[in-house]
């Protein structure tokens, strides 16, 4: 019983995070498209699911962003073990009945202390909306020119769009370690 609580407060732990990040960045200029959400402003719905060496694990999300606050809802199924994250420049908390009331002033800095690796969480905002969050990222193109794969910060993020959609509905995070091992985010948005 106590493995299963550890697994699902990690998972809890690194799905706030991920969802959580705040902006950082200074996000290189890219043409507007009428088809493209307003910057940093979306309410998306769906999965996500965390497998690293040690465990797995999965919830269901409501992200709200407006510009760089956010409020994320995270939950099992039938709503079960929900979670409630917020966050602004300078503060993140997150709170469920399992963990109580956590802090923190960035969300690298959360999960770094919850559970022990670092990832750039904040870098989520841009991947989501199709864009790379740092000058250095490395992007791979497909035939309608929309980013299929960054390479940035010491992750892969691969991007999938239905059809003719501007913004991708699954992102698959990868960070492969000398071992061989890896930690795995998947993504998939069913609602924006």
């Amino acid at each position: 019983m106590q493995l299963i609580s550890k697994l699902s407060l990690s998972l809890v732990t690194v799905s706030t995070l991920v969802l959580g990040g705040c902006q950082q960045f200074t996000q290189p200029q890219t043409p507007a498209s009428p088809m493209v959400e307003a910057e940093n402003q979306f309410h998306l719905q769906g999965k996500i699911g965390v497998r690293t060496p040690q465990q797995s694990g999965s919830a269901f999300f409501n992200w709200l962003q407006q510009q760089e606050q956010f409020d994320i809802e995270l939950s099992g199924i039938l709503g079960v073990g929900k979670t409630q994250i917020s966050g602004q420049p300078g503060q993140v908390t997150l709170n469920s009945a399992k963990t109580g009331t956590i802090q923190a002033a960035t969300a690298e800095e959360l999960l770094q202390r919850a559970t022990g690796w670092q990832a750039p969480i904040s870098h989520i905002i841009d991947w989501v909306q199709a864009r790379p969050a740092t000058t250095q990222a490395k992007v791979a193109y497909d035939s309608q020119r929309r980013p299929t794969q960054f390479l940035e910060d010491g992750w892969t993020v691969d991007l999938s769009y239905n059809e003719q959609a501007r913004l991708p509905n699954r992102l698959i995070l990868k960070q492969t370690f000398e071992s061989g091992q890896e930690n795995r985010i998947t993504m998939v948005i069913q609602n924006r």
